[in-house]
C-alpha cells in the first residue's frame, strides 16, 4: 500500500519516504549575488533532519535579471557552483536527496524597469512593461538554462526541476494568454520549454530524472484549463520530463491567497488528471499540511509524492511529526531520541 512513508523510486532517484518540501523563495541572499548562505545552510539542512525524503531548493535563477528580487539565488556562473554544493552536502549527510528548481522570472522580475518577456505584455501596474526577447535572444536563453543545470549537478543535486508554472518565463511562453509572438515560437507555444528540458537532459546523468512544474490551469479569464496543459506535457515528457509537480496560477491577481479557495487538497485533482493523462509520476502540492488529507491522496492513486510548502515553514520536522500521527516509526536523529 503506497502512504507517505514507503519509499519511492525512479530512475537513479530513490527516497525513504514521499515527503518533498517544495522550492519557495527565501529572499535571503546576501551581497545580491545569488549564493546561498548560512540562511540557506540552516534552513534546508533542518528539514532534512526533520525528515524530509526529497528537497527542491527553491527557485535558482539562470541569469541576474532573470530573479524576482536581487535576493533570490542564482546559478548563472560557474563561482556559484561551491556555495550551493556546501548546502547540498549538508542535506545529504542527513539522509535526503536534493533537488533544485532552475528558472527565470520573465516580466515576473520586480526589480528592473525593462524585464524580458515572449511579448510586451504587461503583468501588471506594479511591473514595468517587459521588452519582447528577440528569436536569437530566446535561442540564448535555452544555453542559459543548459549551463544552469550543468552547474546544479556539478554541485551534487539529485534531480533538477524546471519551473514552468507560476506566471514565469516558460509559463509565459507556453500561455495564449502571454504568447502572441509571430516566430517559431509562437507559432508552437510549448517549443521553448521543450527547448529548454532537451538542453537541461543534455547536462543531466542519463538516469537522473527531471521534474517539470506546471501550473495546471489559470484562475483569469480567457486563461487555459488542465486539459490544455495536458497537451503542452505531452510535449514536454516526450522531450524529456520524466516527473511533473503539478501547481496552478500565477498569469493574473489570483494565487494560492484567493478563489477558487483554499481548501485541504485543492490542487490535487490537477495532478491526478495529469497523471491520469501522462501516464507518469506527479508531485502533489497545495495545503496538504494534514497528513490525514497527504496520505488520502497518495492512497486514493491521486499522486505519487506529496509536497508540504508552507506546514515545513511552519514546522521543520513536519514529517517525523506526520510519522507519530499515522502511527507510522519515525526516522528520528539519535540526538533527539530521547524527545519521542
Amino acid at each position: 500500500m503506497r502512504n507517505l512513508f514507503t519509499p519511492f523510486s525512479y530512475k537513479s532517484l530513490e527516497l525513504k519516504n514521499r515527503i518533498v518540501m517544495p522550492p519557495m523563495c527565501q529572499y535571503s541572499v546576501m551581497n545580491k549575488d545569488g549564493k546561498p548562505n548560512d540562511w540557506h545552510l540552516i534552513h534546508y539542512t533542518s528539514r532534512a533532519i526533520g525528515g524530509a525524503g526529497l528537497i527542491i531548493m527553491e527557485m535558482t535563477d539562470i541569469e541576474p535579471d532573470g530573479r524576482l528580487t536581487e535576493f533570490d539565488l542564482g546559478i548563472w556562473s560557474d563561482d556559484h557552483v561551491p556555495a550551493f554544493q556546501r548546502v547540498i552536502d549538508a542535506m545529504h549527510a542527513h539522509g535526503t536527496k536534493v533537488g533544485i528548481q532552475i528558472a527565470h522570472s520573465g516580466r515576473k522580475a520586480e526589480h528592473i524597469h525593462t524585464p524580458v518577456a515572449p511579448s510586451a505584455i504587461r503583468f501588471n501596474e506594479r511591473y514595468g512593461v517587459p521588452r519582447e526577447l528577440t528569436t536569437d535572444e530566446v535561442k540564448q536563453l535555452v544555453e542559459k538554462f543548459r549551463d544552469g543545470v550543468r552547474r546544479a549537478v556539478q554541485a551534487g543535486v539529485d534531480t533538477v526541476e524546471i519551473h514552468g508554472a507560476h506566471g514565469y518565463l516558460i509559463h509565459q511562453f507556453h500561455s495564449p494568454l502571454t504568447n502572441k509572438r509571430s516566430d517559431e515560437y509562437g507559432q508552437d507555444l510549448s517549443k521553448f520549454g521543450v527547448e529548454v528540458i532537451e538542453a537541461a537532459k543534455s547536462e543531466m546523468p542519463s538516469n537522473m530524472p527531471l521534474i517539470f512544474r506546471v501550473s495546471g490551469v489559470e484562475y483569469v479569464e480567457g486563461g487555459y484549463g488542465i486539459d490544455y496543459i495536458a497537451e503542452i506535457c505531452k510535449n514536454y515528457q516526450k522531450a524529456g520530463a520524466d516527473i511533473f509537480h503539478v501547481s496552478s496560477g500565477g498569469e493574473g491577481p489570483i494565487g494560492s491567497g484567493g478563489s477558487p479557495g483554499i481548501h485541504p487538497g485543492y490542487q490535487v485533482p490537477f495532478a491526478r488528471e495529469l497523471k491520469q493523462q501522462l501516464d507518469c509520476p506527479v508531485i502533489a502540492v497545495g495545503n496538504l499540511d494534514d497528513p490525514f488529507v497527504a496520505e488520502a491522496a497518495l492512497g486514493n492513486g491521486e499522486a505519487d509524492l506529496i509536497a508540504v510548502g508552507r506546514g515545513m515553514l511552519h514546522d521543520p520536522y513536519w514529517a517525523l511529526h506526520a510519522a507519530e500521527t499515522l502511527k507510522e516509526e519515525p526516522e528520528v536523529p539519535t540526538q533527539y531520541l530521547r524527545a519521542f
